[in-house]
This record gives C-alpha cells, sequence and structure tokens, in this order.
C-alpha cells in the first residue's frame, strides 16, 4: 500500500518508536497537520492606495488650516500686546477695539476650518488604518497582539488610546515590510511622539484661552496657541511620511506575489 509522504513524515531509526509511544500504535507516517484558522476572522487583501492619497490629502487640508491659525494666533497675540502697552500707558483702548474684533473674528474662524479639517481627516484615516491593519492580517495572520476591532476603538478607549494604536501600527509595519524596506522604529515611535505631544500642548492652549481674561493672559494664551499649531503642523507632516510609506510598502508587497511577500 502507497502512503502519502509528508515534511512531517516520522524518521527512520529510534523516532517511530517514541511516535509509537505517543499515539501513533501504526508506525506509519503522520499525516500533515491542518493549517490554523486565522485569529481575526477572515482577512482579504484590499489596495490601500486610493484611501492613502485622500488621507495625504486630508492632511495636507489640516496643515493649510494650521498655517492660517498661526496667522490668526500671531494676530491675537499683537492686539494683545498692544492691550497691555495701552493699559501700561494710560492710553485710550478705543482705538485698539476694532483691531480686537477682528482678531477676535479671525480666531474663531481658524477654529471652525481647524476642527472641520480634523473630523474629515479623523473619518478617512481610520477607514485607511483599518484597511492596511486587515492587509497585514493577510501578510501574517498570527503578528497582532490586538483583535481587528481595537483598530478603530483603540484611538478612543481613555488611557488605553495613549498607547495601542502605536502597538498596533508598528504591528501592522512589521508584516508589510519587504527584504530591505526600511526598520519601523524610528518613524513610528517619532510619529507617535508628535501626536501625543499635539494632544498635551492643544488641550494646555485650549485651557490657557478659557481662562484669559487679562491682556498678559491673552498674550500668553495666543503664545501658547501658536506653539500648539506648530507642533499640530510638525505632527501632520510626519503623519503624511507615515501614511505614504506604508501605503507603499503594502502595495509594493501585494504586488511581490506570495513568494517574496510571504503570503
Amino acid at each position: 500500500m502507497t502512503m502519502p509522504s509528508s515534511p512531517q513524515s516520522v524518521p527512520e531509526g529510534p523516532a517511530p518508536a517514541r511516535a509509537t509511544a505517543q499515539g501513533n500504535p501504526s508506525g506509519l507516517p503522520l499525516a500533515p497537520l491542518p493549517p490554523l484558522p486565522p485569529p481575526n476572522g477572515p482577512a482579504a487583501l484590499r489596495s490601500p492606495v486610493g484611501l492613502g492619497k485622500a488621507v495625504v490629502a486630508l492632511l495636507g487640508l489640516v496643515i493649510a488650516t494650521d498655517l492660517f491659525a498661526l496667522w490668526a494666533d500671531y494676530t491675537l497675540y499683537d492686539v494683545a500686546g498692544a492691550l497691555r502697552g495701552a493699559v501700561a500707558g494710560g492710553g485710550s483702548l478705543d482705538a485698539l477695539a476694532q483691531r480686537a474684533d477682528r482678531a477676535d473674528t479671525l480666531d474663531a474662524v481658524a477654529g471652525v476650518a481647524q476642527v472641520a479639517a480634523l473630523v474629515a481627516t479623523a473619518v478617512v484615516y481610520l477607514i485607511w488604518f483599518l484597511r492596511v491593519r486587515v492587509n497585514a492580517e493577510v501578510f501574517n495572520p498570527f503578528g497582532h497582539t490586538y483583535s481587528r476591532s481595537w483598530a478603530g476603538w483603540g484611538w478612543f478607549v481613555p488611557f488605553v488610546n495613549l498607547v495601542r494604536p502605536r502597538r498596533i501600527m508598528a504591528e501592522i509595519w512589521d508584516a508589510s515590510r519587504l527584504e530591505g524596506d526600511s526598520d519601523r522604529q524610528g518613524i513610528v515611535n517619532a510619529w507617535w511622539v508628535l501626536w501625543i505631544l499635539r494632544l498635551a500642548v492643544d488641550r494646555l492652549a485650549s485651557s490657557a484661552s478659557s481662562k484669559a481674561e487679562t491682556a498678559d493672559a491673552l498674550q500668553d494664551a495666543a503664545l501658547q496657541a501658536l506653539f500648539a499649531d506648530a507642533v499640530d503642523i510638525a505632527s501632520a507632516a510626519l503623519a503624511i511620511a507615515v501614511v505614504v510609506r506604508l501605503t507603499r510598502m503594502q502595495d509594493r508587497k501585494a504586488h511581490a506575489g506570495p513568494a517574496l511577500a510571504g503570503a
């Protein structure tokens, strides 16, 4: 009788005796084990290129609104300085009232533009993030610490959102690499540090602005807003770099074929 060959067949020598003792009394070659089911369910490879381009365009819009906000911040800082000088010198504040109103309006418009751009970017970014996570499961089904749903919820759960998205991104990056691709440690860590710094300085600037009642406090709040918007620009620029590089890596790996991609 002809038996199927298998790389897991029991070799000649004392090994069959060990196999018999372990539950193979026939001493015949062992059948190959069935593949393990993917831990996160079925995963299909889909191109992230279109979504990646949309995310990059929206992050560019975020940078544009931040530049507009920088102008508004500087205008408010300048007006606050003029108010402080007028108060200290005992001058009339009537001449500054119109400038102050314009600065407040400009700051409000910049804030609305920033929020609108950020919300639109967040929606498309999360769709892209889930897409590249599912693709990474195709490349390496067993290389992910957290379930697929955490690619979305991980951004919103307090305290968890300070660490988990970075871990998920790092594992996506590792699964998407071909031999010769850059290591993720530097760019992913830098992106995440700037993201956390952005959250912190935005909160501080918002708190300072809401509490400002004097000319000195208004000028200090405007200065903090300037710094926060500058950090936001740097964070968005680095996010663009991460999105572009990871999207290209996945596209290259998908086109490399199973032999090179390890699929």
